[in-house]
């Protein structure tokens, strides 16, 4: 078997539903399995997944056991040469994979490869590509300046080596998972792809950032900017320092402080809040069939030129691509006055987030 995708959910049961159908599109022409293991979630995410993708293995877990443990289970499941670590609240395109099989088996050492990822607006997610989080990097990430935490050396839509890579998306293979022991089961959330990351690299692997495929990673989903995300961040900092790093008592104080009162320091943030004046659904066939069922006046649309400012702009899925609806959110992103959501194929909901630093919304219809 070439490729195991292995997906860690916990409660985010339509966001799910949308990553699986866009997984079940980019691995129809390779030799591939995909694995879910459920952290406990108290949402109805099994029963969707037995009932929707009933070929899917699914491992239940009767505890959250964390990012690392949960992907652990499942990595202890696969079979594929290759395996891809896969958040829930993401969308890949149909030839993600299949360009990332060619890299990998053209390229020499590799530890594991990232792609690009969009936030649900359409933007670029810096954290796609990062630096070692050295003390000083780490502080300046701890303050809210990021500059030097991400590897900037490469564009987005470069490909080339880079240092840390992020957990919603690590494509590699099983053998050189487990040869370095796979996420470190100290971390229970954040920090477990740094780690790996750095393991890889202490290895001797060549770690790589791939800008020739995008993902979206709504992000809201996981890794909510808040309080608690702040205190985990600086518990995970603690633990990789102390693993990888001699002491540093500057930097020790500042992450007891930061553990202390995460709230006081800046965690990053986008404000801008789009007003939506009109709605537009983008479909390439008939669109009778919305017109009983959106609970809003929408304008039908087949071309990204018919699209006006300030639009909420949604996809069907049903006859559109995820590379295409991909290509389009980051095309019109750049009008910087729409937002997007997404109609699954078969599905009664749309679903989609305005803002990384939110939870997304799901209207049912």
């Amino acid at each position: 078997m070439q490729l195991s995708v292995i997906i860690l959910n916990y409660n985010v049961h339509y966001f799910l539903e949308l990553c699986l159908q866009s997984v079940q599109k980019a691995i129809a022409n390779i030799d591939a399995e995909i694995i879910v293991i459920d952290n406990n979630s108290p949402d109805d995410s099994c029963a969707m997944v037995k009932a929707k993708f009933p070929e899917i293995q699914l491992i239940e877990n009767k505890e959250n056991s964390g990012f690392s443990k949960g992907n652990n289970i499942g990595v202890a499941q696969a079979k594929g040469e290759y395996i891809c670590i896969l958040n829930p609240d993401t969308v890949v395109a149909e030839d993600t994979f299949t360009t990332l099989l060619q890299f990998a088996n053209q390229t020499q050492n590799i530890g594991a490869i990232g792609c690009k990822l969009i936030d649900g607006s359409g933007r670029f997610l810096p954290e796609s590509k990062r630096n070692v989080p050295v003390v000083r990097v780490a502080f300046q990430k701890m303050i809210g300046h990021s500059k030097n935490y991400y590897a900037n050396h490469l564009k987005e839509n470069e490909t080339g080596k880079i240092e840390i890579l992020v957990g919603a998306f690590m494509f590699m293979k099983r053998q050189v998972y487990n040869q370095v022991n796979g996420f470190d089961e100290d971390y229970f959330m954040y920090g477990e792809d740094i780690d790996l990351s750095y393991k890889l690299i202490k290895a001797g692997f060549d770690n790589y950032y791939f800008g020739d495929t995008t993902i979206i990673h709504y992000k809201g989903e996981s890794t909510l900017k808040d309080k608690i995300y702040a205190k985990r961040f600086f518990g995970a900092m603690q633990i990789f320092y102390e693993k990888h790093f001699k002491s540093n008592i500057f930097f020790d104080t500042v992450v007891w402080f930061g553990i202390q009162f995460a709230k006081v320091f800046k965690t990053e943030t986008n404000s801008e809040v789009i007003k939506t004046k009109h709605y537009a659904v983008f479909s390439i066939d008939s669109q009778e069939r919305f017109k009983t069922v959106l609970p809003f006046a929408y304008t039908p649309i087949n071309a990204i030129e018919a699209i006006k400012p300030n639009t909420e702009v949604i996809f069907d899925a049903n006859t559109l691509s995820y590379k295409a609806i991909i290509d389009y959110m980051i095309t019109l992103q750049k009008n910087n006055t729409h937002t997007f959501k997404i109609l699954p194929k078969n599905s009664n909901f749309i679903i989609g987030s305005n803002n990384s630093k939110y939870r997304g919304e799901i209207l049912h219809f």
